[in-house]
């Protein structure tokens, strides 16, 4: 396991017993430090995003649905993000970058388990509503919990979409649109970068 993996895989944990005991959520590096910060500009260094409380649904790495919690939404500043995430996700999660197609993991997993968010480790997707879009990007046709993402109007270059952010830590994650399967009809076309999945555990 690599060292980011081992921090993904703490801020996981962190990030489920924080919301189960009303703790301090994350910050960038997996720990509750200043982490230390690329050279960059004043402005990199300010909070992006307005500091607060989120109702979030809880999901464990066995699948197991633990509640609605009310935890702290993660806030951080270019900085840290930049030190959180790949060159790739930080232009997808903090500036609504899309990734090539095909150029990410886009199939469904061949073992049973859940899509985290890259940037928080808040639970998005359950890879059993993932389906083959034929698109090149991971496609599912329902969020694990409808309040763990947000839907925002997109008018960027001349069209008009419904992108879809994390809750947890307010970063894009893609977009959504009706020409899904049933039983929705919709289909969350997901960066990759911003996804990572967790194969289910032993509950």
């Amino acid at each position: 396991m690599s060292r980011l993996d081992e921090t993904l895989a703490a801020d996981r944990r962190r990030f489920v017993r924080a919301a189960l005991t009303g703790g301090a959520l994350l910050l960038a590096g997996g720990g509750l430090l200043a982490p230390r910060l690329f050279a960059a500009r004043a402005a990199d260094h300010r909070p992006v995003g307005k500091p607060g409380k989120v109702l979030l649904e809880i999901f464990g790495d066995d699948g197991r649905d633990l509640g609605a919690r009310e935890v702290p939404r993660l806030v951080l500043s270019d900085a840290q993000w930049r030190q959180r995430l790949s060159p790739a996700a930080f232009e997808v999660l903090r500036r609504n970058g899309t990734e090539m197609a095909f150029s990410g993991p886009h199939e469904k997993p061949s073992v049973k388990g859940l899509f985290r968010c890259v940037g928080c480790a808040t639970a998005l997707y359950d890879a059993a509503t993932e389906f083959d879009s034929g698109t090149g990007w991971p496609s599912f046709w329902q969020p694990i919990a409808a309040r763990n993402v947000i839907q925002l109007s997109d008018t960027s270059f001349g069209m008009d979409r419904t992108a879809i952010s994390c809750a947890g830590c307010d970063s894009h994650l893609g977009h959504v649109f009706d020409d899904g399967p049933r039983p929705t009809g919709l289909r969350y076309c997901m960066n990759s970068v911003a996804l990572r999945f967790v194969p289910r555990t032993a509950g």
